[in-house]
């Protein structure tokens, strides 16, 4: 395959991309990435760099001539280039309806000129909003609760409607909560990770008992892959939810994190709820298993130990970020004053 990595050196991305060099060496992979405060080229070794089979370029989704001369280069496409913080798109609503709906509107019509074979559009649970009762199913209403959930939902729906007009070869993977290595430091779990290695304090929204279904980001890029690889009639105009059904409240979280690393609970800091906060997120992923013969492959005891070992591992990495990136630190400042 030939594929472009829209936003390939935030989290998620990079993390595909070194699944796709791994599992399919002869595949050749573009990355586009507008390296926006989240986007990190140190999340690619220098075997990466090395490898023949991928090539990188500095450049935005919303600049439609250089997304066609890439599109131009590929058979598929793997969209995660957003803006994804829920925090940010309170304050900042503008920019996540610029990205997320208007760049992949930018993609898609690319993508219909140029005859692409596969478009994975990389969604997210929040776009169900609250998941009332039971797990959220794909026919489910979208009830997104804040502007980046609302941002998502209309890109995913776009997504779909071209499938659904022109016959684009759309697939949709709403995926639960991400973690694992390589996450930018504004998210809860590698936070609270480098926090509490500082001994700084956790800042805990409110009650801190919403919970999240969490899934190791190597299991979200298998499914992708699933989506990117399978027959036409089973995927295309299709959407899947992805998760390995572990529901934690942000407290079952922050109190594993503090065991791990030895820590005191005293580092424990409640903040003002934020507004619109969802109560629970959680996913039912029948429908991937049935149709693709999905499963999870990682558990989360095994898998959170390994990611808090990887921030203890890779300081530089988070230390760059946290200690000399400006917008880093007045984020913080804006979001949490002292409490972190």
């Amino acid at each position: 395959m030939r594929i472009l990595i829209t936003g390939g050196a935030g989290f998620i991305g990079s993390n595909f991309v070194h699944y796709t060099l791994e599992k399919y060496p002869e595949d050749r992979i573009i990355v586009l990435d507008a390296l926006t405060y989240a986007g990190n080229l140190e999340n690619f070794n220098k075997h990466t760099w090395s490898n023949p089979n991928f090539q990188f370029f500095h450049g935005n989704i919303i600049d439609e001539d250089l997304v066609n001369e890439l599109m131009r280069n590929v058979d598929t496409v793997v969209h995660f280039a957003a803006e994804t913080h829920v925090d940010r798109s309170i304050r900042e609503a503008g920019a996540f309806l610029e990205t997320d709906i208007w760049g992949t509107y930018i993609l898609l019509e690319a993508a219909k000129q140029n005859g692409i074979k596969r478009f994975v559009h990389i969604s997210t649970d929040e776009v169900y909003g609250e998941a009332e009762g039971r797990p959220s199913v794909e026919g489910d209403d979208l009830k997104p609760k804040s502007p980046y959930a609302a941002s998502k939902a209309g890109a995913d729906r776009l997504a779909w409607s071209y499938w659904a007009t022109y016959g684009l070869p759309v697939a949709i993977s709403r995926c639960s909560n991400n973690y694992g290595p390589f996450q930018y430091p504004e998210k809860l779990i590698p936070l609270f990770v480098t926090n509490a290695i500082e001994e700084k304090p956790l800042p805990v929204y409110g009650h801190g008992k919403n919970t999240r279904d969490w899934i190791f980001v190597q299991d979200h890029c298998s499914g992708i892959d699933a989506l990117l690889r399978s027959e036409d009639g089973k995927v295309n105009g299709e959407v899947f939810n992805i998760s390995s059904e572990n529901e934690l409240s942000v407290l079952d979280i922050t109190e594993i994190i503090l065991a791990t690393l030895k820590k005191p609970k005293s580092l424990i800091n409640h903040v003002e709820d934020r507004p619109g906060h969802v109560t629970r997120h959680a996913v039912n992923p029948g429908k991937i298993r049935k149709a693709l013969g999905w499963e999870p492959g990682y558990g989360f005891e095994e898998n959170i130990a390994k990611t808090i070992d990887w921030y203890k591992a890779n300081e530089d990495w988070w230390r760059n970020l946290k200690e000399k990136q400006a917008e880093y630190q007045e984020w913080i400042k804006t979001q949490y004053g002292d409490h972190s």
